[in-house]
């Protein structure tokens, strides 16, 4: 199936009243899962890659053109409508760089640039995506982070309303990003969100909110994000912990001389990547009927119509 326009997922999505979720895979088999998940859930889905946590120089080395061979793979076999994002690309170039690697949306990282700088390279960004048919996403404020020791507030700081307004209005972003209390790379406790912050960003921006962070968002607060303006949430962090986990279990029950050929590999039920793979999606499953999601696939007649 062609992709599907960032805008056109996230519009419906408004629109219905639910969430896209954008869950952020590393590798072919990381993204079959969140696809899997996907198709047996009827919805759409944002497949993706992010580049935060990945090497700089492996991405500029040919990286970005390997996970956009992947994804567009993946995204041609789908039965549900996916788009596409390159996700927190570290500089302008890589983000360019993922539009020719064939992602129909790109995001550049920059939480911690100055909003001038943002604004400048985002609006480059959109006019050269915008040429292609991708879409941009935008980031405003900059969410803590949870390390080791606790959550590092150093480098956070909250969206403002009337600052979102400018931003939105210089740099022709499609969806934007917040922070409203929420947290990246949290587990194990949830964070405190700021509505009201989030209602008054809402009445200054007419695009589609975001919320990073998805893994330690309360799902209390999804429904009243979800009727503030937000249609996507990125979740990460959970992911790869279950995938660990599900493959750590696995390697922990294999006895002395393995035969390794069954293990790695061979995609059956015994694979320890098939293992880790079926956790992740069964998390994946959850978060899309948490947002609302389940069962919202559109034919492609009605939404060629909208």
């Amino acid at each position: 199936m062609p992709l599907i326009p960032l805008q056109r997922l996230l519009g419906t999505a408004r629109s219905d009243g639910y969430a896209v979720g954008y869950f952020e895979a590393w590798d072919a088999c990381s993204l079959e899962a969140v696809l899997t998940a996907a198709e047996e859930e009827s919805t759409p889905v944002i497949l993706g890659f992010g580049a935060m946590m990945v090497d700089g120089k492996w991405l500029d080395r040919g990286g970005i053109e390997v996970l956009g061979a992947i994804g567009r793979s993946y995204a041609a076999r789908s039965s549900v409508d996916v788009a596409l994002l390159f996700n927190e690309a570290h500089t302008l170039d890589q983000a360019k760089r993922g539009i020719d690697a064939g992602f129909n949306a790109v995001m550049i990282d920059t939480h911690s640039w100055p909003t001038d700088d943002a604004i400048v390279a985002v609006r480059e960004l959109c006019r050269v995506a915008h040429q292609s048919g991708a879409a941009v996403e935008g980031e405003l404020g900059s969410p803590a982070e949870a390390t080791a020791s606790g959550i590092d507030h150093s480098h956070a700081s909250l969206t403002d309303p009337d600052e979102a307004a400018r931003f939105v209005a210089e740099t022709g972003v499609d969806c934007l990003a917040v922070s409203v209390g929420n947290v990246h790379i949290m587990m194990n406790k949830e964070a405190s969100i700021d509505m009201e912050r989030l209602e008054s960003i809402h009445e200054h921006v007419d695009v589609p909110l975001v919320i990073h962070g998805g893994t330690s968002f309360p799902p209390s607060a999804v429904a009243p994000a979800v009727a503030l303006g937000v249609a996507k949430f990125n979740v990460g962090t959970v992911l790869k912990h279950e995938f660990w986990a599900g493959l750590g279990s696995s390697v922990r029950s294999v006895g002395a001389n393995p035969d390794v050929h069954r293990l790695l590999g061979s995609h059956k039920d015994s694979d320890v990547m098939a293992i880790a793979q079926q956790r992740m999606t069964t998390k994946v499953r959850s978060l899309i009927r948490q947002y609302g999601g389940s069962r919202r696939q559109v034919v492609a007649a009605e939404l060629s119509a909208r």
